[in-house]
């Protein structure tokens, strides 16, 4: 499949799930919704944080949790404030890995997830997302020096992903589709999937290409290790929040709205994604055309509509 028609067929997907996710939780329900009601009684929104997806959530010098992801969840914060007429919310950042991600989300240990996590099908029967908020797709970081240019060339290799993400499964069926024989192993997180490449221990480090980017990036190592390979899966991110709570996910798509309407969603992704970030790094990777089309979806405002 062309990486055209894969993006043009996930956004088809992604709009489609975010469609069911809203007719599942339509009902109506007196007074505010159990996440709501839990947030107003605590005063404080619990948000999941990652350590090491930049841009999207990552840690600063002072080991404070920053980014894209968790820019918009403070955004979705304040509106959350508006409806439950509680201006002064605290927030209370709460870490989280790939692995164990949805069940804090599941297990009620977080009210938003706000990291970098795909919206699909499989996840949707469990859990609710937020409009799009990113578009990527599994890729392979390998040494600059390596011979590897294609999923191809890793046959009887031994590649490294992160557990419990896409990526993960979608290594898996490359090397059934394709009959690699390849030594899959996992490790808990991105820092230490790239450091079992550093190390030598894999041959390749396989996630969501923007990822790599930043790990490459924030690690200084461009003239060490690139980014090869065709697009291996389609990846639209989402903020992730328990399902079956219409109110909550009126929130959450009010927030996208507000964003988009007052045209701060392109700013907002230039800060994190063109500008240079807080801790000094700098992506200097420019909005794709899919993701542009969904902000503009975003926007109501009345010069949207002339």
């Amino acid at each position: 499949m062309r990486p055209s028609t894969m993006i043009a067929g996930g956004l088809l997907l992604a709009a489609s799930l975010l469609a069911t996710g809203a007719c599942a939780q339509s009902g109506g329900s007196e007074g505010l919704s159990p996440t709501l009601s839990a947030i107003k009684n605590a005063h404080t929104v619990r948000l999941g944080y990652r350590e090491s997806s930049l841009p999207f959530s990552f840690l600063d010098q002072a080991g404070r949790p920053i980014g894209y992801s968790l820019e918009l969840c403070e955004a979705i914060v304040e509106e959350i404030g508006t409806e439950v007429d509680d201006p002064n919310l605290k927030i209370e950042y709460v870490k989280v890995t790939s692995d164990d991600r949805i069940d804090a989300v599941l297990q009620n240990k977080i009210d938003l997830e706000c990291g970098s996590t795909t919206a699909n099908a499989e996840r949707g029967k469990r859990v609710a997302f937020s409009p799009l908020m990113f578009v990527a797709g599994t890729k392979l970081m390998v040494p600059k020096a390596s011979n590897v240019a294609a999923i191809t060339d890793l046959k009887g290799k031994t590649v490294v992903v992160t557990k419990g993400t896409t990526n993960e499964q979608a290594m898996h069926a490359a090397d059934k589709k394709f009959s690699l024989g390849l030594n899959i192993v996992t490790s808990p997180d991105h820092e230490q999937s790239f450091q079992m490449l550093a190390d030598g221990k894999a041959d390749a480090f396989a996630t969501d290409d923007i990822l790599l980017y930043g790990l490459i990036v924030r690690h200084k190592a461009q003239d060490k290790f690139r980014v090869t390979g065709d697009y291996l899966s389609y990846d639209p991110y989402g903020i992730m929040f328990r399902k079956g709570e219409p109110q909550l996910s009126a929130v959450v798509e009010r927030t996208f709205r507000k964003l988009g309407s007052n045209h701060d969603l392109v700013p907002l992704y230039n800060k994190w994604f063109i500008a240079r970030l807080p801790t000094g790094e700098r992506l200097n990777v420019p909005i794709s055309l899919q993701l542009e089309e969904a902000f503009k979806a975003m926007d109501d405002s009345a010069s949207a509509n002339n």
